[in-house]
């Protein structure tokens, strides 16, 4: 069974509007998907920048957003999760630590260029344990490890053209 990740506000491969960026509102983009296969017991949502802090000659991942034990029967984000405390999110729902040291969503900021910005759901057969706190991203996809029974992508693109 295959998982579809979209967004009301930008295409695959299209452009991030300004008001989910730095730029405007900061605010996280609204998000839905398919019913998960059989057997879903969490989700889990990581959105990256790949190209920082310049496409040109890229130095690190970026991580922008990492949501994880979003209930299986969710199959949708509204636009504007607060960042702090979460509300938006579905009871049960864990957040992990971005980039900047903190929970919540960061919108694209590219410092140069033109980058892109990878929207990655994952289904698993699992729920993660509460012992994992407030994981990184890595600690999150090395929990992950041996439990994903589909994944979708989603990029959207922000930034000037240089």
């Amino acid at each position: 069974m295959e998982l579809v990740l979209k967004s009301a506000a930008f295409v695959d491969g299209g452009e991030i509007p300004a008001r989910l960026t730095c730029h405007g509102e900061d605010r996280s983009p609204p998000l839905c998907w398919s019913t998960p296969p059989p057997g879903t017991r969490s989700l889990v949502l990581i959105v990256d920048d790949p190209d920082a802090p310049d496409p040109a000659a890229p130095r690190m991942v970026w991580d922008h957003w990492v949501l994880f034990n979003l209930p299986p029967e969710c199959c949708e984000l509204p636009e504007g999760v607060d960042p702090a405390s979460g509300a938006g999110l579905p009871t049960g729902s864990g957040q992990g630590l971005n980039s900047w040291g903190r929970t919540g969503y960061g919108g694209p900021c590219p410092p140069v260029g033109r980058h892109r910005y990878f929207h990655r759901l994952y289904a698993l057969d699992t729920r993660l344990p509460e012992e994992l706190g407030t994981p990184t991203k890595d600690q999150l996809l090395l929990a992950m490890e041996e439990h994903i029974l589909a994944r979708d992508v989603l990029v959207g693109v922000y930034g000037g053209d240089d």
